[in-house]
């Protein structure tokens, strides 16, 4: 069985960091793949560019994305994942700052699973992503999604 891999969409440094140290600070040692904007995110799941050795197999347990993102926003990279025959059913958590109720609507509108505002706070956020953790990576069950793996 292979690692339960978070893929994290995150283009600034400091939100970068801090999910990282939450992850740490609650015993989630996971793998984390960070992607820094939508193009290399979607590299990712779809095994382009600097991604194009990766096993398609290996799919992440859980997508955390941000929303404003460079390149591609998480509003196109969620489409683009929920298009895709081999990515349509992954688990998208929307971490974001956004606040505008339209930015929520057209998350929930694309499939997302789960529209979470980032907290300022660090004892917040790390308790968020605890939570996170025991839901997405323990609790919740996917079904066998990826056709590749099927061969």
């Amino acid at each position: 069985m292979t690692a339960k891999v978070i893929l994290l969409i995150e283009d600034n440094p400091d939100d970068e960091v801090l999910a990282l140290r939450a992850l740490k600070k609650n015993n989630i040692k996971n793998e984390v793949v960070v992607a820094h904007d939508g193009a290399e995110a979607l590299d990712y799941l779809f095994g382009r560019g600097a991604y194009a050795q990766r096993d398609l197999t290996e799919t992440p347990q859980v997508i955390l994305l941000d929303l404003k993102l460079p390149k591609v926003d998480g509003l196109e990279v969620l489409r683009q994942i929920r298009a895709d025959e081999c990515t349509r059913f992954l688990p998208v958590v929307i971490l974001t700052t956004s606040k505008e109720e339209q930015d929520m609507l057209d998350s929930y509108s694309l499939g997302a699973n789960s529209y979470i505002r980032k907290p300022v706070d660090f004892i917040q956020f790390t308790e968020a992503v605890r939570q996170l953790g025991l839901y997405w990576l323990l609790l919740n069950e996917v079904p066998p999604l990826n056709p590749r793996s099927k061969k």
